[in-house]
């Protein structure tokens, strides 16, 4: 059974970090893959806001993260994990991981395939909420 599981979401305060876990069972993300964060604030349209390349380990970030936010890859524990630092309010959201077969070959993968629908991304994982006080 193909499942991805998004888990490490919580309440933290502005400025705070948390790191978010997105753990594949059935498969591994090894060559070949796009791996996405996406999120969704209460009364906003879905948002990407990272990805990496299981090929070649390429990552591309959403400008408003950029900086603050670090997307990484542990093959061998088919994990894929999202530290977010500085958090901000406006980074209060349901969390969702997604991967995407693309092929072994396809060289920087995530900007490759950016232009794709997320309907394209081929698992999803249940959502893990992040809040941020203020």
């Amino acid at each position: 059974d193909v499942q991805l599981q998004a888990f490490g979401g919580g309440l933290v305060q502005a400025g705070g970090s948390l790191r978010l876990s997105c753990a594949a069972s059935g498969f591994t993300f090894g060559g070949g893959y796009v791996i996405r964060w996406f999120r969704q604030a209460p009364g906003k349209e879905r948002e990407r806001v990272s990805c990496i390349s299981s090929s070649d380990g390429t990552t591309t970030y959403v400008g408003s993260v950029k900086g603050r936010f670090t997307i990484s890859n542990d093959n061998a524990k088919k994990t894929v994990y999202l530290q977010m630092n500085s958090l901000k309010g406006e980074d209060t959201a349901v969390y969702y991981c997604a991967a995407q077969y693309v092929g072994p070959f396809l060289e920087q993968a995530c900007i490759a395939t950016a232009h794709r629908d997320s309907h394209s991304m081929h698992y999803w994982g249940k959502g893990t909420e992040v809040t941020v006080s203020s």
